[in-house]
């Protein structure tokens, strides 16, 4: 039996795994829910990045035209890999479906994650943003946890025992069998998701590009060889997630097609981003095309595991002899031309050509006594068994070389945490100035530390002298859950409300006053929750319900049921009408008070870091979502009313907020799972700490407001500050 071809060697070199590729660091980062770029030289390498196709961009070309050619290139492609599953064997059929789910994983498994970011508090009243947002809510399979589509390519790698590395997703870039580029378009799409302001349009065009390819073409395979292994309804991006719901293809082109008619710079950006991702997605398909063809080979995977493991081999095999010497060197060239090691082995005592049974490198070996026991994975034993079994072809036998020069891929090194702490540009001068740099998800390395410094203040102040009677969450958190505490709550906020039902109503004054000074609350309803939108946590058995909690309060992508929106109607009425929520001009408004911000830079701040601060977002939230229910609410109804206002700001909350199915219920249920994980050892340190956070997170929504606890803010900013 002959070794690898030329062909077969080229296809290894060029397309094969080159571990620590700034492709695969980007990947990894961008998954981050607490990624943070500053705008710079990334921007810059971003938007050179969009225009590596410029050549090719006709302008003129219509969206929908687009759209039907995308399709069209997509069965096309479909049908090349069905003639590759024709020309398979059992074995090599296996080999196709392995290569193909591997190959298409970088992609699949973040499926629409590169939206996550384009909602945020400075957009929530954006019909553009909403839509985006519904349309991820679809792909998330939001309200359900572990029901995104992502997850279902996650199930289909655990059905077909290829799911090693991948989870967490930023896993996936570890995983040595997944060449290069296939982290080309997700990483790039990944980490200009992180900066959504500057590619918003570029997002937008290349998702509708994805949507129009619907299942990649790669895929066609596994659903061929495998039915059973995967929900393919949810693997096809371009597909609806549920009855009487719009296609994902038809939600995002409608996006798409708004965002455009907003000016001719955004109509370029879409148009650019989706000619951008067509052209990497056609690229990186040919690719995987001539991978898949030379694997119909048995000795190309066999070349490529000798590449893989022939390093780690080496310094084991210096005393085996194999011709005129040792092993250790044939594995030394193997490591850049497995070829004549394959050659040799296949005419040596270790390989019975055509009968692996009786081969010695697969019997006495590898057995329990033998010197390579337990060496080789399942998936290796597989590769060298085909590869013997195989039949020898002749040095004449050529593989698919790949189609021309692999893309060079993009420079993306200024993700490198050095380059990221290298200008820290300024800070916000005042809390207006804050709360309007926050807006937005992006920001100078100065304003995400001044953040995260905030949060640290605002959280030492909510936990000064906190004792068992200064917080109404238990001292401890009761293994049976919070459902009894809450209908406790409950039943106070309504005793409170009908001790209250007889003293007098706030004036016609004194009600706008305070509507107004809540607006710069309440127009970044569910800010605290921002980080929720990450895909990792908004479909964890913790998060799920908060990125829903999130969604509702942005009204499920309708403008009509958009709190934000329905506060602005209330301000109306009362002929208070505030700039723009994202404009300096609001944060300058002169009926704010300087105080009303307070609170809500605090929101903004923590939603940035869903995971460092994890036990106290949970404790807030549920401080937040039960704090009217079954009291205020009912209270501010009573006195909305009496002065001849709209009241269905109020009304939303009291029934949506609710302790039995509504937010309330949701944010105590998330607490209950996160303590339930915890360890509960003999000394319960670790679960008493966290719950401690809790409590603190829970109080954080209304500090105590003494001198004391005010010097615990001050000081505790300030040694953050300068950490």
């Amino acid at each position: 039996m002959t070794g690898h071809t030329a062909a077969e060697s080229q296809v290894v070199s060029d397309y094969g795994v080159r571990p620590g590729s700034t492709l695969r660091a980007a990947y990894q980062r961008a998954c981050d829910p607490e990624c943070f770029l500053p705008d710079g030289q990334l921007t810059d390498a971003l938007n050179v990045e969009f225009d590596r196709f410029r050549e090719t961009f006709d302008q003129s070309m219509r969206i929908d035209g687009r759209c039907r050619r995308a399709a069209s290139w997509s069965l096309q492609q479909a049908e090349r890999y069905l003639a590759l599953v024709d020309a398979a064997d059992a074995e090599a059929g296996s080999a196709l479906v392995r290569r193909s789910t591997l190959a298409c994983a970088p992609l699949g498994i973040v499926q629409g994650n590169w939206l996550q970011w384009l909602s945020s508090p400075g957009g929530a009243e954006d019909p553009i943003r909403l839509r985006l947002l519904a349309l991820y809510a679809s792909d998330l399979g939001v309200g359900r946890p572990r029901a995104s589509r992502g997850t279902a390519y996650l199930s289909m790698l655990r059905t077909l025992g290829h799911a090693e590395h991948a989870a967490p997703v930023a896993a996936l870039a570890l995983d040595e069998r997944i060449a290069d580029t296939g982290f080309h378009l997700p990483a790039v799409l990944l980490t200009a998701g992180r900066r959504p302001d500057d590619f918003v349009a570029e997002i937008v065009g290349a998702d509708l590009c994805l949507r129009a390819v619907g299942l990649l073409p790669a895929l066609s395979v596994v659903q061929k060889l495998v039915t059973q292994a995967a929900d393919w309804n949810s693997l096809n991006a371009s597909t609806a997630r549920g009855q009487d719901t719009p296609t994902a293809l038809n939600q995002s082109l409608a996006a798409a097609e708004a965002l455009a008619a907003d000016g001719p710079e955004l109509a370029l950006g879409v148009a650019r981003g989706f000619h951008w991702a067509f052209e990497v997605l056609r690229v990186w398909n040919e690719a995987t095309h001539a991978e898949l063809a030379a694997a119909l080979n048995p000795a190309f995977e066999m070349a490529e595991l000798l590449r893989f493991r022939a390093r780690e081999a080496m310094i084991y095999h210096h005393d085996f002899r194999m011709g005129d010497r040792s092993l250790a060197h044939w594995l030394a060239e193997a490591r850049t031309n497995p070829a004549p090691l394959m050659a040799k082995l296949a005419t040596s005592r270790l390989i019975r050509p055509g009968d692996s049974a009786h081969s010695p490198l697969l019997t006495s070996l590898i057995s329990e006594r033998g010197p390579m026991f337990r060496i080789f994975s399942p998936g290796d034993l597989a590769v060298i068994r085909r590869w013997i079994d195989g039949t020898p072809i002749s040095s004449s036998d050529t593989a698919p070389a790949p189609p021309g020069e692999p893309l060079a891929p993009p420079d993306l090194s200024t993700l490198d945490a050095g380059a990221i702490g290298a200008t820290a540009g300024t800070g916000p001068a005042d809390l207006r100035e804050a709360y309007h740099l926050l807006l937005r998800r992006t920001g100078t390395v100065a304003v995400h530390r001044y953040a995260h410094a905030y949060v640290h203040g605002w959280l030492a102040r909510a936990g000064h002298d906190m004792d068992a009677n200064t917080c109404p969450l238990p001292d401890r958190w009761p293994a049976s859950g919070l459902h009894e505490w809450l209908i406790d709550q409950h039943d106070r906020h309504a005793a409170g409300f009908d001790e209250s039902e007889a003293g007098p109503l706030p004036s016609r004054d004194a009600l706008v006053d305070s509507t107004v000074q809540l607006a710069p609350l309440t127009l970044i309803d569910g800010s605290w929750l921002q980080g929720f939108t990450d895909a990792e946590l908004a479909t964890s058995e913790v998060g799920f319900s908060l990125f829903d909690t999130y969604w509702d309060e942005l009204g499920n992508g309708e403008p009509r049921l958009n709190h934000p929106l329905i506060y602005r109607q209330v301000l109306a009425e009362m002929a208070a009408e505030p700039p723009p929520t994202d404009s300096v001009e609001f944060t300058r408004w002169p009926r704010f008070r300087d105080a009303s911000f307070e609170l809500p830079v605090y929101w903004l701040s923590i939603g940035r870091f869903p995971r460092t601060f994890l036990p106290e977002v949970l404790g807030l939230n549920l401080a937040m979502e039960l704090s009217g229910v079954g009291g205020s609410y009912r209270r501010a109804r009573i006195a909305l009313k009496a002065h001849g206002f709209d009241t269905r700001f109020v009304d939303i909350h009291n029934t949506i907020d609710n302790i039995a199915t509504g937010h309330s219920a949701w944010a105590a249920r998330a607490i209950d799972t996160f303590m339930s994980a915890l360890p509960d050892t003999t000394d319960a340190g670790l679960r008493r700490a966290t719950w401690d956070r809790v409590r603190a997170g829970y109080r954080s929504l209304d500090p105590p407001d003494s001198r004391a606890a005010r010097r615990a803010q001050r000081r505790a900013m300030r040694r953050f500050s300068r950490d």
